[in-house]
């Protein structure tokens, strides 16, 4: 009995122990689960998806990955409010920041008459001192100085910076007068030059001296030139009308002069040249004028030179005549001009004949001097200038001194001598009345370009007679064979020899392929210094990167062979397309062996237009930002293909 009653509160005190632990074991429980609920219904409505929820008791667990450092703390205090700050535990990661991307580094560099300057910012690691250093260099020969605005960025320099800004500084000593932009990869050259022929020079050089890789944009302009005097020639006689020289101001000045000469009897093309330097905006009316009055009496020449017009008839015309068109014209011209006019007479003594002094220029470059002259001080001049002119060894004098000579005599001498060496063979005879130069000339303008200088010597009283034929300049023994022509063999030889090929699945060029390359290296050689670019393509067999790799590896093989048959491949690049341009069907065994292939690309020089026209796009997405012509057959024949590859490999092995 004792030992019950002992043992009855042990045991209710044990059961009401077990029963507190469980109910506060539920209690922990649906704590738990309820901020769970919460927390995470939270953090859905507030768009938080990616945030995990792990109650343990009191404490709230936050996992997940959050976008960026301001979200992480976002939910983190969104959660505080739902519960006790203190019980929330941040286990959420956050992505580590991305760098700053690099800027786009950019350079122009601008050289005038006054200096040079550059601006933009650079690579930190490339080398500012070096770049101002040439500059100076550069500017040390025209006694200019340097303005350097240059910033660096530290980021280390992007592909193809260091070779765009190596070209942009030998272009620049090249070029007098230019803006030149630097980039990555790219220059952009805006330029002046003097004439014509001194541009056509810059675009050549210029881009024979580009790295491969770098695109290259010029835009060189070349003025107007300056003609000193402004002068028109204009002749008619019994073989037709022609012009020794023509000058305008303007294409619309130009026009209305060649009509008027073509309604006074010229036939045929004729060249007038547009420059600066004309003496009054009225100078087409003059010339008009002028053109016409002369057509109204007959035959005879008239010589404009800035203001003065010499209008000379021919011999025999009627004094009527002559006196009627001279006065009209001399009302109508314009003020500013004045005019000259003349109307030979008829020597009583012609059959004596006048003094005159003859100058012959042989094709071997041979110079005699014959006839009168003054006295022996005169001789010497003479004798001495056409050395100068035409050589110490090449001339011969055995002119004649001869009293009553007139005064302006050695004045038309050295003029005539001076003007014969415009020519590359020919004569000219001094008389006391004209001068006459007759001969050959490679240059177009040759007439033109002595008429202006004789208008300028002799004056505006004096008469000359030119009859200049021009020839094509013979072509130099060296001359590279023409682009389009260098192109048509390329063609051949693809179309003649079929592929180079490849040993399987390598880039190694088989011995047969030996031959092939032999013939398009001795083309390569007469081409000059052309800018190429040598195409690996592939079929589609195999991974895209592997084939990738292959062409480039093929293609730079190919420039290799070239190299060791010791062709100047500064201007070639060798660049690989994969799979990227077929020019048949990939599922075909046909189809693939024509896309397995070498191309050769020719790019022509100066503007960007290709062989055929055409406007390529940017090489690194499709072929060349030059314009360019394909040397490739047409995908219609897959058995006589573009030029190479490897024709002994199974396709699988590319």
């Amino acid at each position: 009995m004792r030992l019950s009653s002992l043992l009855i509160p042990t045991l209710s005190f044990a059961a009401a122990a077990g029963l507190s632990l469980v109910a506060a074991s539920f209690a922990v429980t649906a704590i738990e689960r309820g901020s769970e609920r919460e927390v995470r219904r939270t953090l859905d409505v507030s768009g938080m998806h990616w945030a995990e929820v792990t109650a343990d008791g009191l404490r709230v667990t936050l996992q997940g990955t959050a976008p960026d450092e301001a979200t992480r703390f976002a939910a983190i205090s969104l959660v505080g409010g739902v519960v006790d700050a203190a019980r929330v535990i941040d286990d959420i990661t956050v992505p580590p920041a991305e760098g700053l991307a690099p800027p786009r580094f950019s350079a122009e560099i601008l050289r005038n008459d006054r200096g040079i300057s550059i601006s933009g910012l650079i690579p930190l690691s490339a080398s500012r001192d070096d770049i101002t250093d040439q500059l100076q260099g550069i500017a040390r020969k025209s006694r200019k100085k340097v303005t350097d605005l240059l910033e660096a960025g530290d980021y280390p320099a992007p592909q193809d910076w260091d070779p765009a800004m190596a070209f942009a500084l030998e272009a620049l000593d090249l070029l007098p007068r230019a803006k030149i932009s630097v980039q990555a990869g790219s220059v952009s050259i805006t330029a002046i030059a003097d004439s014509a022929e001194e541009r056509s020079a810059f675009e050549s050089r210029l881009t024979r001296m580009a790295p491969p890789q770098i695109r290259i944009s010029l835009d060189i302009a070349a003025p107007r030139p300056v003609i000193t005097p402004f002068t028109l020639r204009f002749l008619i006689s019994e073989g037709g009308a022609r012009f020794d020289a023509c000058s305008a101001e303007s294409e619309e000045s130009q026009a209305r002069i060649l009509s008027a000469a073509r309604a006074a009897g010229l036939e045929g093309e004729a060249n007038c040249v547009i420059g600066m330097g004309v003496p009054s905006p009225n100078w087409a009316d003059a010339a008009e004028l002028s053109i016409q009055s002369l057509a109204a009496i007959g035959q005879g020449s008239v010589t404009i030179a800035n203001a003065d017009i010499t209008l000379i008839a021919a011999e025999g015309t009627a004094d009527s005549l002559f006196d009627t068109v001279v006065g009209e014209l001399e009302t109508a011209l314009p003020e500013v001009f004045a005019l000259h006019a003349v109307l030979p007479t008829p020597k009583a003594d012609a059959a004596a004949g006048p003094p005159e002094f003859t100058a012959t220029l042989s094709p071997e470059g041979q110079v005699q001097l014959r006839g009168r002259i003054n006295d022996a001080a005169t001789r010497t001049i003479a004798d001495s200038y056409a050395k100068a002119r035409f050589g110490f060894d090449s001339v011969y004098t055995a002119a004649r001194i001869v009293d009553g000579l007139p005064a302006e005599w050695p004045v038309r001498v050295l003029a005539g001598l001076e003007a014969l060496s415009y020519l590359q063979r020919g004569a000219v005879t001094v008389t006391p009345d004209s001068l006459v130069l007759r001969g050959m000339s490679y240059n177009k303008d040759a007439p033109a370009d002595i008429a202006r200088f004789l208008s300028a010597k002799l004056g505006e009283a004096e008469s000359y007679d030119l009859d200049i034929t021009y020839e094509e300049p013979p072509a130099p023994e060296d001359q590279p064979m023409a682009p389009e022509l260098c192109q048509a063999q390329l063609i051949g030889v693809q179309l003649d020899a079929g592929k180079i090929t490849f040993e399987p699945g390598s880039a190694t060029v088989e011995a047969a392929s030996g031959v092939i390359l032999d013939k398009i290296a001795a083309i390569l050689e007469d081409c000059g210094p052309i800018r190429l670019e040598i195409q690996g393509h592939t079929d589609s067999q195999g991974r895209e990167e592997m084939n990738q790799n292959l062409s480039q590896a093929r293609a730079q093989s190919v420039l290799n062979e070239l190299r060791a048959r010791r062709i100047l491949t500064s201007t070639y690049v060798a660049r690989g397309y994969g799979e990227s341009t077929p020019i048949a069907s990939n599922d075909t065994e046909e189809g693939r062996e024509a896309n397995r292939r070498i191309e050769f690309k020719l790019m022509l020089p100066g503007t960007g237009i290709g062989a055929d026209g055409k406007l390529d796009a940017d090489p690194a997405e499709t072929a060349s930002e030059e314009s360019a012509t394909e040397l490739a057959p047409e995908p219609e024949a897959p058995e006589e293909p573009a030029q190479t590859d490897d024709s002994a490999q199974e396709t699988s092995d590319q």
